[in-house]
């Protein structure tokens, strides 16, 4: 009980109080969650996580048994970000980071793989970097593992370019004495490597321009073949998930009836027949394997649109999610991490009532205690959740939306709406809580994000649609979503903004290029601005090939669909926000957008972040941007 008392003091903070009215500060939403990773080492004796400290993260472990805290590293997302992290071993920490990083006028994000070694370490320090004697390359990502070698507790499989530009050697690299050796030299080509359960070097995963082919390592031959190749946007894509236990069977994604699905393939078999282990027929499979922390073996698969985001085909791992059920009925329940023998588990669950709240069981003692919630102050008196939703599209075209609307919503009253177009475009929006969504209803507001043609999830034809087709068709899909929307008779027509980030915002400007009359205002996070600069940039990275299949390379129809080269037929308010960091979508975009409104006496505000990324990494950029966004929706539409 001790332990409980003392979790209750660290996760359990003040915020977790009722709210009085149902209205919540901003910061509520736009703060980073509360905590995340919480993951259990190997053994159960400690509990880990990246907890967040009004805006810093720090990574921390607890000693379940001796309750005592460390503070292993912190993160201040602006010069150090946090990918990942996880447990070697019992004792052993690996931290991936990234380091914002230019190297003249070109921006971009390199990575490093930090130790923590519980025994003895005070601090992180570096567990493998270039080696000056040999001439090492400083290589732009360093934190690739491979495999955490079954056999070898200490050690793990690193792919790094340190021989050759963008060609990964692998290296076996001990997490304790930090000694490294080549396995095997880096390859024409080879962009990756995959190794099996055993720990042995099998794919290698290749690219030539637009075309990416696997090799695999074949054990009985000894000698390396050809297993797959497809050419990007023109065939359909085949995904190496990972192998079985047995090191002759294959996991892959790869399309089933307009659906990617999940096959195993034994590629020990010249035929390379594909068995059909799992499909959707609604959505495209979009997991990863599960492997046991016991033995290694498959045990089933994450997929996003499962009702516990989990699909097992193990017996112990069903029936364990039966008891999950019958204990938390009404909620989505996800195991994250579990010991080496099965005893202890992190579970994480969602539903009606709370963003996500992480619980720690013990299947020996038959326990399950609360740990933290990703977002304290949102409970069931606020929580308002997301609908599925479809509308046909002008040319008859079925698509579905995920549909916010107010909590104790009148429908007597026709409310103000947001159209918000997700990011990408090739990506999705999901059921689940996101807080832009939940923020904006929280304010009165209707929100719609249509899964608009271009996104994932409905088979490689609807994804495709994003192939040289920014502004076309999937950019009308957001007005014809916004004409259903209104025949509802839950919106008032002309009470309705459109924003977005990334893709949304280049999508938010375009709308307002294009259906200014569908839209009274405009809000564009980290938007693109001009294609012809995306294709421009690319040439200063190894994608720049994809990046011109993608867009296209004509220099006429890329200026036909860039908003910058329309702001005179702009007549809403915009607002524009960019991060001055950001290297997905370089700031120039929102700068020269902005340029162009302020020569044609346009009605908008621009707002820099310093030292912001596109991602909205750091939280006081993040509840600055959601608070500036929900002044400007105030203002244009009004909120009730």
């Amino acid at each position: 009980m001790k332990v409980l008392v003392f979790l209750y003091v660290i996760f359990y903070s003040a915020s977790y109080s009722y709210i009085a009215h149902a209205q919540l500060p901003v910061k509520s939403y736009a703060s980073l969650p509360n905590l995340n990773q919480v993951k259990l080492s190997p053994n159960g004796k400690y509990l880990s996580m990246i907890k967040n400290y009004n805006g810093t993260l720090y990574l921390t472990t607890y000693e379940i048994e001796t309750k005592k805290t460390r503070y292993i590293i912190q993160a201040d997302n602006i010069n150090v970000l946090f990918n990942w992290y996880a447990w070697a071993n019992d004792d052993v920490l690996l931290i991936s980071a990234a380091y914002p990083t230019r190297q003249g006028l070109t921006k971009y994000t390199s990575t490093r793989l930090l130790r923590m070694d519980l025994t003895k370490d005070k601090k992180p320090v570096i567990l493998i970097k270039p080696k000056v004697g040999k001439r090492d390359l400083n290589a732009q990502f360093q934190d690739n593992i491979i495999s955490f070698l079954p056999d070898k507790p200490n050690k793990v499989l690193m792919a790094i370019s340190f021989e050759v530009h963008n060609r990964p050697t692998v290296y076996e690299v001990d997490v304790r004495t930090k000694k490294r050796k080549r396995i095997k030299r880096s390859k024409a080509h080879t962009i990756d490597w995959i190794a099996d359960q055993q720990g042995e070097l099998r794919i290698a995963i290749g690219k030539k321009k637009t075309e990416f082919f696997y090799q695999l390592y074949d054990l009985k031959t000894q000698e390396w073949r050809e297993l797959w190749s497809y050419k990007i946007f023109q065939e359909s894509d085949i995904n190496i998930l990972g192998f079985d236990l047995n090191p002759d069977i294959l996991y892959i994604r790869a399309l089933h009836k307009n659906r990617y699905a999940i096959f195993k393939v034994n590629v020990s078999k010249p035929s390379l027949e594909k068995e059909l282990v799992f499909f959707d027929e609604k959505y495209d499979v979009d997991g990863s394997l599960i492997y046991s922390p016991a033995n290694g073996s498959v045990i089933g698969l994450s997929h996003s649109n499962s009702d516990d985001l989990r699909v097992y085909w193990d017996d112990e791992y069903i029936n364990l999610q039966k008891a999950l059920k019958k204990a938390l009925p009404d909620s989505n329940n996800t195991i994250i991490s579990m010991t080496k023998d099965l005893s202890k588990y992190i579970l994480f669950t969602t539903s009606s009532s709370s963003a996500g709240d992480y619980f720690i069981g013990d299947r020996k003692k038959k326990s399950m205690n609360y740990l933290a919630s990703l977002y304290p102050d949102i409970n069931e008196s606020n929580y308002a959740g997301k609908s599925l939703v479809k509308f046909k599209a002008r040319d008859g075209v079925s698509i579905e939306a995920y549909l916010t609307v107010p909590k104790n919503y009148d429908n007597k009253v026709k409310l103000p709406a947001i159209v918000l177009p997700h990011g990408g475009p090739m990506a999705r929006d999901y059921g689940g809580f996101d807080y832009w969504s939940e923020l904006f209803a929280n304010q009165g507001y209707v929100v719609l994000q249509p899964n608009f043609r271009g996104s994932s999830g409905y088979g490689f034809k609807f994804e495709m649609e994003a192939v040289e087709g920014w502004g076309k068709a999937m950019q009308d899909d957001l007005q014809d979503a916004t004409h259903w929307l209104v025949d509802q008779g839950v919106v008032n027509e002309s009470r309705i903004c459109i924003a977005g980030a990334s893709y949304g915002g280049y999508a938010a400007l375009m709308a307002a290029v294009k259906h200014p009359k569908t839209f009274k205002c405009a809000v564009s996070f980290a938007g693109v601005t001009d294609i012809e600069r995306i294709v421009s940039n690319a040439r200063r990275f190894t994608n720049s090939a994809i990046v011109k299949k993608q867009f296209g390379t004509d220099s006429d129809k890329l200026e036909a669909v860039s908003p910058v080269n329309f702001a005179e037929k702009i007549n809403i308010p915009i607002l524009l926000i960019h991060g001055t960091d950001d290297r997905v979508v370089l700031v120039n975009h929102s700068r020269y957008m902005a340029e162009e409104l302020e020569d044609h006496n346009k009605d908008f505000k621009y707002i820099e972040l310093e030292s912001g990324d596109h991602h909205l990494s750091v939280q006081a950029h993040r509840i600055e941007t959601l608070e500036k966004m929900v002044n400007f929706f105030n203002k244009h539409i009004g909120k009730l």
